[in-house]
């Protein structure tokens, strides 16, 4: 019998591969603050917490924040009041942030991002007029912190090698490992990339500030190889949104038609690739290992680090440094150059 084709069969020459919230009961509270009430202020005892955070949320929301972390900043400032019991904003004091420190039972890690996250709406009041020093400044917290491998190119192309890209999931998938490893892209970008975001003309990923963490615009170059899959991806797209009747453009899609934009960073394709790792036996082949392993691959070719800073889309340089991974003997062949 003549097998029949199907729309998940994809027809083209793709064989590049083949080698060897939480709800907190502040933020309801907060949700149900009247304007005129967030306007006023106790002239005896100060600006009451639950008003000053009503404002800065607002503040967030209009900066684009995303409902997770604003959700995280209400937790830690009810956590943090429910231990120290302040409630005035003029009470918040160096005392009072090292007993809410000292009342965790965490790690110093978890202490350090619990503590980042106030730092930022101290930040915020500071920036608003409601303090007229950063006191908080000099409080930190010690954490030993050990650089994560990036993705080695050598696995990324075993994976690649394994997967069926005659399927509309094998193929999806790799073109999703591959746009990971060669722009760097958080994965919840990725999950919101959609076909007006790539100028073929010009070989670039053009992303507006929408769907990037810090909200700036960014343009990234992409290579032919990755270029002619994404067109054998969106072809084969089209087939699958006409067949089920859905109407979106967006470049990473179910097996339905149906968006993968779910601006989370355990999306269809993050599972994928943990499912893949397990399978195949394969290490730092998740979405954050790609992206440090862009991050490699670009100071290996000789890019500097802000170059790669701005090509992350980090906010400083510090940030980046952790991205990549030099052993021993880099360093030491690294250094001679200087010699």
């Amino acid at each position: 019998m003549t097998k029949k084709n199907s729309i998940f069969e994809v027809k083209a020459d793709i064989s590049l591969f083949k080698q060897g919230s939480a709800k907190v009961g502040i933020q309801e509270k907060l949700l149900d603050t009247s304007s005129s009430t967030t306007a006023s202020a106790n002239e005896k005892d100060g600006r009451d917490l639950d008003s000053i955070m009503e404002i800065i949320i607002q503040q967030m929301k209009v900066s684009g924040y995303r409902e997770r972390t604003i959700t995280d900043y209400l937790t830690y400032m009810a956590h943090f009041r429910k231990a120290t019991h302040v409630e005035y904003l003029e009470d918040i004091t160096t005392d009072t942030i090292y007993l809410w420190l000292g009342s965790m039972n965490v790690s110093n890690q978890t202490k350090l991002t619990r503590l980042k996250c106030l730092k930022a709406i101290l930040g915020r009041c500071f920036n608003n007029g409601w303090f007229s020093s950063k006191f908080w400044h000099g409080i930190n917290i010690k954490v030993d912190k050990q650089v994560k491998k990036g993705a080695k190119k050598d696995d990324i192309m075993v994976l690649l090698s394994l997967l069926d890209l005659n399927t509309f999931i094998g193929l999806r998938d790799a073109v999703a490992v591959f746009t990971l490893y060669k722009t760097g892209v958080r994965i919840n970008t990725l999950g919101q990339l959609q076909e007006r975001h790539i100028d073929f003309e010009n070989k670039l990923l053009c992303m507006d500030g929408t769907i990037l963490k810090n909200h700036k615009i960014l343009k990234l170059p992409l290579d032919d190889e990755l270029l002619h899959l994404l067109r054998v991806l969106i072809n084969q797209n089209n087939k699958i949104r006409s067949y089920y009747g859905e109407q979106n453009s967006y470049l990473f899609i179910g097996y339905k038609g149906t968006s993968l934009n779910t601006k989370s960073t355990n999306n269809a394709i993050s599972k994928q690739l943990n499912k893949y790792a397990k399978k195949y036996g394969l290490n730092n082949i998740n979405p954050h290992a790609l992206r440090r392993g862009y991050a490699k691959s670009l100071l290996d070719k000789g890019a500097n680090l802000a170059l790669i800073s701005k090509a992350l889309g980090h906010s400083n340089l510090a940030v980046t440094t952790q991205y990549l991974d030099l052993d021993v003997e880099e360093v030491a062949d690294n250094l001679r150059d200087f010699l």
